[in-house]
């Protein structure tokens, strides 16, 4: 694994919401950022690079970046980037409709599947008013229910989004859509009790191996590793930010012992929780 010189822990934002534009705007910073609020970029021109948990992406004109909480992400030097910045977190996201969970929950439950996506003319298009109204809301004073409104704009925005993933072609109302989106749902929520597939297999009323097969129709990833993922996500998280000794993650995530945590965490890291957070030599806050 690089080391990585400087990590940072995200700002805290208002009300766990914030939108910005960008006009050629250079980002030029030498530190990583541990992402603790969901993040949209919306990228009308752009040229550097993005490193998004030690995974780099080219950046070119028209296209989405997704960054999700627990993920590390920074930009190569000198990357400019024109478009709109949006970072939401979950307590903001809360004051959306319902009827949105799902789209949120495709783009972010499993970011690395739809980390950056192209779009052309006509997609871009159709995001940047509503991303102009976003942004007009937010920079507005403040009134009776104006994070409301934002939650509905954002609601609208993720749907449009959800729409340009490609997992999401195949139809929202398609049955292996639905079963697979209530099952991040389900992970996102229990992961940190429960970790056998048996378990979310029978609450959506299937065998194990139909759940994976169908996890892996979708993702290209099994209910194990989809599982897995969300549990890793959160060891680096309180790796990184907590005071907890190993031993105590090991417990709050609901691991027998601490070596049973550690054998889990190099399975899926190639590297012992420990020597994952000694590589971590200056966190800034």
């Amino acid at each position: 694994m690089q080391q990585i010189a400087t990590l940072i822990l995200d700002r805290e934002i208002k009300d766990s919401f914030q939108v910005s534009k960008l006009n050629n705007t250079l980002f030029n910073t030498e530190y990583s950022i541990s992402v603790i609020y969901n993040r949209v970029f919306i990228i009308n021109e752009g040229k550097g690079t993005a490193i998004i948990d030690d995974k780099e992406f080219d950046i070119n004109d028209k296209e989405i970046l997704l960054i999700s909480k627990g993920q590390i992400f920074s930009f190569s030097p000198k990357t400019k980037l024109s478009g709109f910045e949006i970072g939401f977190g979950d307590c903001f996201w809360e004051k959306a409709p319902a009827s949105a969970s799902n789209c949120k929950l495709l783009l972010f439950n499993d970011a690395a599947l739809h980390q950056k996506i192209s779009l052309d003319q006509k997609d871009f298009l159709g995001l940047d008013p509503i991303c102009e109204i976003l942004l007009k809301e937010y920079l507005s004073d403040d009134y009776p229910n104006k994070l409301d409104a934002m939650a509905a704009y954002l609601k609208i925005l993720m749907i449009k989004l959800a729409n340009l993933a490609p997992s999401f072609h195949e139809g929202i109302d398609d049955f292996d859509n639905q079963i697979y989106r209530k099952f991040l749902e389900l992970v996102s929520t229990e992961y940190h009790q429960m970790h056998d597939v048996l378990y979310y297999a029978e609450k959506l009323l299937m065998t194990p191996r139909k759940l994976s097969d169908i996890s892996k129709k979708k993702s290209g990833k099994g209910a194990k590793e989809i599982i897995a993922r969300q549990i890793i996500a959160e060891s680096k998280r309180l790796l990184q930010f907590s005071a907890k000794t190993i031993k105590e993650i090991a417990y709050e995530l609901s691991f027998s012992t601490p070596e049973q945590f550690s054998h889990f965490f190099k399975k899926y890291t190639d590297i012992s929780p420990l020597d994952y957070r000694k590589i971590f030599v200056k966190i800034g806050r």
